[in-house]
């Protein structure tokens, strides 16, 4: 650090150069995240210093954090879910396993526990097995790149504290047979977790229906992701509870707060987040967000119809705007697109090139790719 500080001017400057060197999104096929709505931005903006770690300073800001629980509770089947706005996938993941481990401590003290995930699923659940010390046992998938129930109940015992389904997995944009799932835990009195920090905003607005949220008997807790499909600003997560007894599970003592306790993983946590999640709810409402996953079905449909025209088929039919692609020396294909300033990834098991058709690709994006993509399997 310098003994004497630079003048505004100078430090615009380095800003400036810094944000050169950074990607913009227009090409960007390979994120999960996009642009925040600008109202999102000006929210955020307004509500930059507010802290919803110590609430009681920021009442107006926590009505905002309970009025998005509200409704993205309404959106996933339960309007009355409690919990709140968390930093992302990864946390809301963590405090779900971490409220269904202090449940089960009730019933059975400090034994050594285990979780049952997919082989899909996200790798956070590999941080919560060294966070919690829990052992994670991932079942195999069906040729759908499904969960295969039958093998998450051979993997399920008496010190398993939660099974974990995935609405949207992160490589394919699958969803696994939660309903089955569901129907699992509630014959073997298991704590069931949805992992749907990418699908929560998309799922609900598909053609096909899917049965995935709490209007499930048996789901006890979502993750969803405003800061994905829901264009917040990052970080913005959101978990959500069935029952109150779940979000107690979490509750630790905070004597000199303005709060008698905190239920949250971080402690200062952004109150600016809630607020432009808030503000992008409100503005778009369900009409709004249906438009936004349309668009991005279409942009899907048109890329795998380019796609198939090249010769190259998908792995499984989109669910979701998410795609993967069966490409020979795929490696070689996603860098010859990156060194076309196309920012791709490509999948563990089966490989495949991965692509996230999010709200920034516009249809000349998503043509000039198609152009650039026969380019690099050696077509044109």
């Amino acid at each position: 650090m310098e003994e004497r500080g630079l003048s505004a001017e100078e430090v615009e400057l380095l800003l400036e150069e810094k944000k050169r060197k950074d990607l913009r999104y227009e090409r960007i096929f390979s994120s999960m995240c996009t642009y925040p709505h600008e109202i999102a931005i000006r929210a955020h903006m307004k509500f930059i210093e507010a802290n919803l770690g110590d609430y009681g300073l920021f009442p107006g800001t926590k009505e905002m954090e309970s009025e998005v629980v509200r409704m993205l509770g309404s959106l996933l089947g339960k309007e009355d879910a409690v919990g709140y706005v968390t930093t992302g996938g990864t946390e809301s993941n963590i405090q779900a396993i971490r409220a269904a481990r202090n449940l089960k401590r009730k019933e059975l003290g400090n034994a050594t526990f285990n979780i049952v995930v997919p082989e899909s699923a996200h790798f956070s659940f590999d941080k919560i097995a060294d966070l919690l010390s829990l052992e994670v046992r991932k079942a195999r998938l069906d040729d759908e790149l499904r969960v295969d129930v039958g093998a998450v109940g051979e993997l399920t015992d008496k010190r398993t504290v939660a099974i974990v389904g995935i609405a949207g997995t992160t490589e394919f944009g699958q969803i696994d047979p939660i309903e089955e799932l569901a129907e699992l835990a509630l014959e073997k009195s298991v704590f069931l977790h949805v992992d749907a920090a990418f699908g929560g905003f998309v799922i609900p607005f598909l053609e096909r229906r899917y049965k995935f949220d709490f209007s499930v008997e048996g789901v006890s807790a979502i993750s969803i992701d405003p800061h994905k499909m829901g264009m917040s600003t990052i970080p913005a997560g959101c978990l959500l509870f069935r029952r109150r007894e779940h979000l107690e599970a979490l509750a630790v003592e905070t004597p000199y707060l303005t709060t008698k306790a905190q239920y949250s993983l971080v402690g200062t946590r952004s109150g600016a987040a809630a607020a432009a999640t808030f503000a992008v709810l409100k503005l778009l409402g369900r009409e709004g967000l249906r438009k936004v996953v349309g668009e991005c079905m279409r942009l899907t449909k048109l890329i795998v119809e380019g796609a198939r025209k090249l010769g190259v088929e998908p792995v499984i039919e989109p669910v979701m705007n998410v795609i993967a692609l069966k490409v020979e020396n795929v490696e070689l294909v996603a860098e010859r697109l990156r060194e076309w300033g196309w920012r791709v990834s490509t999948t563990k098991k089966p490989k495949a090139l991965r692509l996230v058709i999010m709200p920034h690709v516009t249809e000349e994006a998503a043509e000039q790719f198609l152009v650039d993509f026969a380019g690099a399997l050696g077509l044109s």
